[in-house]
């Protein structure tokens, strides 16, 4: 598929996971997320190429695979790009075995180590939200974090890229336990971006774009509200650990987990809505028998 224009100088190339591509008016482009792999972002150059332009520099919103995996090529092609991060995530996308260490808890083993959740490392710098110019483009960077620790929305003119702050429906609809490391700040940060004004058209980082941010809003808090509900309700089953209460959950959402990726993601968000819960008082926690367990209050 062929990049599609958002505005003067603003494109984006859909995929499983969206990439945007910033024109920065001297022939060249920022990239914001360079997708999972080598062939998505082979093509995405090719486009880019298309146009006439080369890049310039490249934000990664945040470290998870999807998003920086294709990094490696475009350093293959431009050894001296210049790559930036949210910072925590900057460690990340230098060192990418810290994303299955933690989901994992330990050194992880081969069925954790794909792509999916393992992308190549390259030398990502640190940078603050605000307003940035990166490779000539002039955008804004506005902190969500929730789903990822530090996670990177950017505005350009009346565009906003909410990155995986928000989900497009159909994402939503297909992944009902919507990952998060902190389900608290993923509903804050979406909640935070409806309070934008003069945001013509969202683009999700996995969806189609939108003129409804409100609507695109009120989906995605629905959806992480069902999941914090279907928490709630797999606890007032009694006490159990996290990896019970998952069980519970999948059974209730109907979700059905087949490879051990899916299990350690799905298994986050349980423990992130735990820990809101926690917050909140409606979860406590204790040690019996050699087992960490949570109960309803």
């Amino acid at each position: 598929m062929a990049l599609q224009t958002l505005a003067p100088g603003l494109h984006f190339l859909p995929g499983a996971v969206n990439s945007v591509v910033i024109e920065n008016g001297a022939g060249g482009a920022l990239i914001v997320d360079t997708g999972l792999d080598e062939s998505h972002a082979r093509r995405l150059l090719r486009e880019v190429s298309a146009l006439g332009l080369t890049p310039a520099a490249v934000l990664n919103t945040h470290s998870h695979a999807d998003h920086h995996g294709g990094n490696a090529f475009l350093l293959k092609r431009f050894p001296e790009l210049d790559i930036s991060a949210p910072p925590f995530e900057a460690a990340i996308v230098n060192h990418p075995l810290l994303e299955p260490l933690s989901l994992f808890g330990a050194c992880p083993p081969p069925e954790l180590r794909t792509k999916f959740l393992l992308a190549p490392a390259s030398p990502a710098r640190g940078i603050e939200p605000g307003r940035h110019t990166l490779g000539g483009a002039e955008i804004e960077l506005l902190a969500v974090p929730g789903h990822a620790t530090q996670m990177y929305a950017v505005r350009f003119g009346d565009v906003l890229y909410a990155a995986d702050a928000l989900f497009g429906p159909e994402a939503l609809g297909k992944h009902p336990l919507t990952f998060c490391v902190d389900s608290a700040a993923q509903k804050a940060s979406a909640a935070a971006l409806g309070e934008m004004s003069g945001v013509r058209v969202t683009l999700p980082g996995h969806g189609e774009p939108t003129g409804d941010l409100a609507g695109l809003i009120a989906a995605n808090l629905a959806a992480y509200a069902r999941t914090t509900a279907a928490v709630q309700a797999a606890l007032g089953e009694g006490g159990a650990t996290v990896d019970e209460l998952l069980r519970r959950v999948c059974g209730g959402l109907g979700v059905h987990m087949t490879n051990a990726g899916s299990v350690v993601l799905n298994r986050a968000v349980v423990s992130a809505h735990l820990t809101e819960g926690l917050a909140q008082g409606w979860a406590r926690l204790r040690v019996e028998e050699n087992a960490l367990l949570f109960w309803p209050v």
